[in-house]
Order: C-alpha cells, then sequence, then structure tokens
C-alpha cells in the first residue's frame, strides 16, 4: 500500500468512527464534500443576516439559516495573497515567509488543506480567483494550490462518483473597480445606507457603497446558482459549506487595516445533518485560517501539528447559541506589506499586529514613522497613498482635505498613527477614539500588548521571536511597474 493509499484508508477510518459516534449509525455516511465559497474584498456586516438595510444577500442569509451563522469571524490578515495564503495552510500568516506579504508565493513545504485532502482521495478544484495574487509557481507548485481550475459545473460533471470533492468557489467580487452608478440602477434606496462615520456623508459616497454593495449581490446570486447544482446531484446535504470574504471592503481604513472595517468578516458555515442545531449564531471569536483544520477533521484526515489554527467542529457540533466555547474569546490579527507603497525605492511596508476581544481592540504599529496607507506622493508603486484601492471615496476625501472639509475623515484614513491604539468597541464601535494615551487605560493597555506579544511569542512571528525579519525584501511579483527614485 503506498502513502496516498494509506492515507485515503485512514482517512475513511477515521471519519466512519467519527460519523458513527456522532450520529449513532451502524454504518458510517460517506465522507463529505467541502465547497469553499470565498469573495474578494466582501466585508462584515454587509449582508441581510447581520442588519443591513439595504444588500441584499438570499444566498448567505439561507446557509446562516440552514447552518451557523458566525458573529465574530476575522482574517488573519486583511490582504488577498496572504489571507488565502492563512487559510489554506491554517498557519498566521507571518509564519508563512514570503506567504505573508500579497503580490508573493506559497513555499509547497507548508502543508495545505487543498493537498492534503486530495492525498487522502479526494478530487479538488477550483474557478476563478482562488489562490493569489502572485507566482506560485516561484516557491516550487507546479501546478495551482487549490487544485485544477475550472467550472463547477464541468467539475461536478467529470469528477469520479465515488469519491468526496473539496472546491474552493471565488470570485473577483466585489474588488474595485465598480461600474459607477450600477447599485443605484438596481434600485437601491442610498438614503437608507448606512455610511460609516470615518466618510463624509455623501451622495456620492452613499452611491460609492452601493456600487460595491451591487457585486455583493452578483457574488451571492453566484453561489446561489452553485447550491442548486449541489441539490440537483443530490450532494447538498453531505457537502460541508463555508461562504465568507478575504478582507475587508475596498475603502478608506477599511481594506489593509486592523480596525473591524478591514478585518472583520461575514462567515456562515451549513453542513446539512453535519450540523445538529441549524439556526444558531455564534459569537466565538474565529479566525479565518480555523477553516483548515476544520474540513480536516471533517474528512477524518490528521491535522498537521504545524498548524496554529483550531477546528470549528465542536462549535458546529453543539447544540448552544452564543459563546460556546469559553476559549475562543479573541483573534489575533495583523500586517506586513500590502503594496510597497512606501517613498520609493522602498519596499517596505506597514508591519502591525492587533488584538481584539469582547471591548477592546488593540493595535501594535511596528513602524509608525511610515504612511499607513502608503505616502502622499513619491511611493514605489501607484499613485499617492497606493495602499489604499482607488475610487470615488478617496478621491472625495483626499479634494476635501484643502479646504478643511474632510479633515477628520482623513486623519483616520490617512494620516501617520501613533506606535499603539486601544480602542473600547462596546462604546465606540467604529473605533474613531484611541485611548492607549490616557493614564485611566494604562493597565488595560498593558494586559493586551502582554496577552498579545505571549501569542506572537509562542506562535514564532519573525518580529517577537528573534528570527530574521525579511517581509521587506521579499520580491513584490506585480507586473506593476516599480519607481526607483
Amino acid at each position: 500500500m503506498n502513502r496516498r493509499e494509506f492515507l485515503a484508508s485512514t482517512a475513511t477510518m477515521a471519519f466512519a468512527t467519527w460519523a458513527t459516534g456522532t450520529f449513532g449509525q451502524e454504518e458510517a455516511p460517506k465522507r463529505p464534500n467541502i465547497l469553499f465559497c470565498l469573495a474578494d474584498d466582501w466585508s462584515w456586516p454587509h449582508a441581510g443576516v447581520y442588519g443591513d438595510q439595504v444588500v441584499k444577500t438570499p444566498t448567505f442569509d439561507r446557509l446562516a439559516r440552514e447552518g451557523v451563522l458566525f458573529e465574530n469571524a476575522f482574517v488573519a490578515v486583511p490582504s488577498c495573497t496572504p489571507c488565502r495564503n492563512s487559510v489554506l495552510t491554517g498557519q498566521m500568516f507571518y509564519r508563512l515567509e514570503e506567504g505573508g506579504n500579497l503580490w508573493s508565493t506559497l513555499d509547497p513545504k507548508f502543508p495545505t488543506f487543498v493537498g492534503l485532502l486530495a492525498e487522502a482521495g479526494y478530487t479538488t478544484g477550483h474557478w476563478r480567483k482562488a489562490w493569489g495574487p502572485g507566482d506560485y509557481k516561484a516557491a516550487g507548485y507546479t501546478t495551482d494550490p487549490c487544485g485544477p481550475n475550472g467550472t463547477f459545473a464541468n467539475f461536478l460533471a467529470n469528477r469520479p462518483k465515488d469519491k468526496p470533492f473539496c472546491f474552493w468557489f471565488g470570485t473577483a467580487d466585489p474588488h474595485r473597480p465598480y461600474e459607477k452608478g450600477t447599485g443605484r440602477a438596481s434600485g437601491m434606496d442610498l438614503a437608507k445606507i448606512l455610511v460609516p462615520p470615518f466618510f463624509p456623508d455623501t451622495e456620492g459616497v452613499r452611491s460609492d457603497i452601493a456600487d460595491y454593495y451591487f457585486e455583493v449581490q452578483r457574488w451571492d446570486h453566484d453561489v446561489a446558482n452553485v447550491l442548486a447544482m449541489l441539490e440537483k446531484e443530490g450532494e447538498l446535504e453531505n457537502t460541508l459549506i463555508a461562504m465568507t470574504g478575504d478582507n475587508g471592503f475596498p475603502f478608506p481604513r477599511c481594506k489593509g487595516n486592523l480596525y473591524d472595517w478591514g478585518v472583520r468578516e461575514p462567515l456562515a458555515i451549513r453542513w446539512g445533518r453535519g450540523i445538529a442545531h441549524p439556526g444558531r449564531r455564534v459569537t466565538d471569536f474565529t479566525s479565518l485560517p480555523d477553516l483548515a483544520p476544520t474540513f480536516l477533521e471533517v474528512a477524518g484526515v490528521k491535522i498537521p501539528a504545524e498548524m496554529t489554527a483550531k477546528s470549528l467542529l465542536p462549535v458546529l457540533q453543539s447544540a448552544a447559541s452564543g459563546r460556546v466555547d469559553p476559549a475562543r474569546d479573541a483573534v489575533v490579527t495583523g500586517r506586513e506589506r500590502h503594496c510597497p507603497a512606501q517613498e520609493a525605492p522602498s519596499m517596505a511596508g506597514y508591519p502591525s499586529r492587533a488584538l481584539r476581544t469582547d471591548r477592546w481592540l488593540y493595535i501594535m504599529n511596528l513602524a509608525p514613522d511610515r504612511w499607513p496607507a502608503g505616502v502622499p506622493e513619491g511611493g514605489t508603486v501607484g499613485k499617492g497613498y497606493a495602499d489604499c484601492d482607488g475610487g470615488p471615496t478617496k478621491s472625495e476625501i483626499l479634494a476635501g482635505l484643502a479646504s478643511g472639509a474632510t479633515k477628520t475623515a482623513y486623519d483616520l484614513c490617512f494620516a501617520k498613527r501613533p506606535a499603539e491604539e486601544l480602542y473600547d468597541v462596546q462604546a465606540d464601535p467604529y473605533q474613531l477614539h484611541n485611548l492607549a494615551a490616557l493614564p485611566e487605560h494604562r493597565t488595560v493597555l498593558a494586559g493586551l500588548r502582554e496577552r498579545l506579544t505571549a501569542y506572537l511569542k509562542e506562535t514564532k512571528d519573525p518580529r517577537f521571536s528573534g528570527e530574521p525579519v525579511l517581509f521587506d525584501s521579499y520580491p513584490y511579483r506585480s507586473k506593476a511597474k516599480l519607481a526607483t527614485k
């Protein structure tokens, strides 16, 4: 028996043991399929089930209703490539060497849930945006880390019917650019849009958010089509479906930032009879890398010791709502280089780490002399503030700065930040008022700093473990022209 056959046999027996214990059946059901649905730049709380009054997400709402809705789901890092690498590997992004940056690569030495499931007998595949952006061949992969590319319809038609599958269903929605006015033209009531107070509340900003909503709705419809295919194939009830996004929406102070609008994500998981008590809303703090060990555990595949994330299976199997696991009371996020947007020819990023609890958001800005969204001009890549996607909201904030009309928004979105930030998220849900310098919060600040630092050391963050810190020296594998001033 070769290694692949052994893994498949072991996985089948492990899952059979688990399934028999869970459902009390004499014979175990077949191993579940896994469908991972990942949007590009879709952010919490932009779904109907979270209370948004404008955007319509009936498919996501259905998954929540028929499965489990996560109220406190966060990415490990609010940037496409490192987020996707962290989800694949079940590890914090800073452990993945070059894979901790945008437009990078991923070393095959880091085990992935897709690769391990393939070794265990799963048929794997993906469609549209899955891994990346970057060059997966640069570190040694010969094929996409997410499996072969092709439409989900063709995948279902051609897969071996006697084998379970794992499919990564991706999209470029709702990433910019947007077709201006699509949200309004679709019938959205701009007056009902909730504008975060770190933006100017203008018709132009509302229309920009509506255009983003339009693409969120298109994404939701795409997932509905996939569910219909599963139902037609008779595979819906035996498929674990997770639907989420890879970072905050592409607006200032959101994507690429460690505030909630940059790192907090919609997440719903549906799994037929695998979830005995559907319709629950749980508040356990969840990091998207937790999906990798979850997928492996439900498939009966051993979780590698390298994975720092923790399986969500106990949460899925629980009958409880609210805080299911008391130990899931916080989450760690961070970032390294998104775009090389500091002064040319620097390849530096904006390194930060954060700890989020029920009450507090604590942020360490490890290079506060740098610009969080990139330099105003003369950057290594792109135009001014290149770490923030261009669009009407960004343009309006910058245009109003000269007159002072948007100074508050500018300071929150683009100005330099202190080494430490502290927000009482219960009293200040939009995280506008930094309390770190106030004497009355000194004890809280010290406790959060100690807890975050301990976790970063324990998980071998190079910036806290004494290992070489190379993030600013890794290649930027984009075709974008870099300034060499």
